[in-house]
């Protein structure tokens, strides 16, 4: 499939020449997904392939603790995915909707959202299932889906009072 071709009815916008962050990626995320392509809509948490979460030694320390949680929410950036199209074309349904109300890859900062379960943790590295992207996908984070530190407070409120 040519994931950069445009459908009937979705609409481009020009890119902008500047740039207003800087964005560290901090190791790389190992699917058996090799395109698109093969990719599922959805990671599936529960009994999606085992993939692996490789960290940069740099943030190996950061790990410190990630042991202790059941799921995790994995920021990374779909470097794949085209950045300008303002309306879209869902192939599901046909219809044209802004970019800003799918979870489509393609939006104008590709930044990709998983919830994980994580199966262990190995020097480096995450073992987790429910991701959903291509091997070799740059990682920006790594969170918590519950805080442990949170005591008594809501996941909403991380404790404060």
């Amino acid at each position: 499939m040519d994931w950069q071709a445009t459908r009937r009815g979705e609409t481009i916008a020009a890119l902008p020449d500047r740039q207003d962050a800087h964005l560290v990626f901090i190791g790389r995320l190992r699917t058996p997904f090799a395109s698109r392509d093969q990719c599922p809509r959805r990671g599936d948490p529960e009994s999606g392939p085992i993939c692996h979460v490789e960290v940069d030694a740099t943030w190996w320390p950061a790990l410190a603790g990630v042991e202790a949680c059941a799921y995790l929410d994995l920021l990374y950036w779909m470097n794949l995915a085209r950045r300008d199209l303002l309306t879209q074309s869902p192939k599901s349904s046909g219809q044209i909707l802004g970019t800003f109300a799918l979870r489509s890859p393609v939006r104008p900062n590709p930044i990709a959202l998983s919830r994980v379960r994580l199966i262990g943790v190995e020097e480096g590295a995450l073992r987790v299932r429910g991701l959903d992207c291509v091997d070799g996908t740059p990682l920006l984070d790594i969170k918590p889906n519950r805080c442990p530190q949170a005591g008594a407070g809501t996941e909403h409120d991380h404790g404060r009072t």
